[in-house]
């Protein structure tokens, strides 16, 4: 290697021997910018997790030993913009798969088989005498929501319910027909008892604990 290819001194300042962002968060791909190649490591699966480490703790040591360098603020500022691609790589990824987990109880409450079931719950002598008045639905609904070609489908929700007296949760289970949706299985677990208040049970399927055999 000649001599204007090699950096002054050749082993990094301690000023600059400091953990490396970019390389942390980035890893292989921080590691072909700073023709680093041991960090292509981070590709083996279990290893990955060891080598993001390493390269956070030696990164700067080894980016400023195999590149040239015009002088210290160069390798700085590179280094600085390598940490600042990682954060938002990283920051994009975190939105998406947030807003991916966050989607899922609006498109729920959009559904036909959620209007239904919490129109029939609300509407429910037996649920209002045990949460009381102002029924209403958490956020966080979960289950699943399936529509097949030709219109068929199935859903099946868990909703969770509060009044002024108490909570629970609403299982639902609605079959798609002919783009029709019937609700099957419609019954609230109030929080604190063991009984269910079943509303509709079509199938006649088992529920634990329920005052009606099915």
């Amino acid at each position: 290697m000649s001599r204007e290819a090699l950096n002054e001194p050749a082993e990094i300042p301690p000023h600059l021997d400091r953990w490396n962002w970019g390389a942390f968060l980035l890893n292989w791909i921080w590691g072909i910018g700073n023709s680093t190649f041991i960090a292509l490591l981070a590709l083996i699966p279990m290893v990955n997790i060891v080598m993001m480490i390493v390269l956070g703790a030696r990164g700067s040591r080894w980016a400023w030993r195999n590149r040239y360098w015009r002088d210290e603020e160069h390798f700085r500022r590179t280094q600085r913009n390598w940490a600042i691609a990682g954060v938002l790589l990283w920051g994009g990824v975190i939105a998406l798969a947030a807003g991916s987990i966050l989607s899922v109880p609006f498109a729920m409450k959009a559904s036909e088989p959620y209007r239904v079931s919490m129109e029939a719950v609300q509407a429910n002598s037996d649920v209002r005498q045990a949460l009381g008045s102002g029924i209403k639905a958490g956020f966080w609904t979960s289950g699943s929501i399936n529509v097949q070609m030709g219109g068929s489908g199935s859903a099946l929700l868990e909703i969770p319910v509060q009044g002024d007296k108490g909570t629970g949760t609403v299982t639902a289970h609605a079959v798609r027909n002919g783009g029709q949706w019937d609700i099957r299985l419609l019954y609230v677990t109030i929080d604190g008892t063991s009984v269910p208040i079943v509303l509709v049970n079509k199938d006649e399927q088992s529920i634990p604990s329920a005052a009606i055999g099915i």
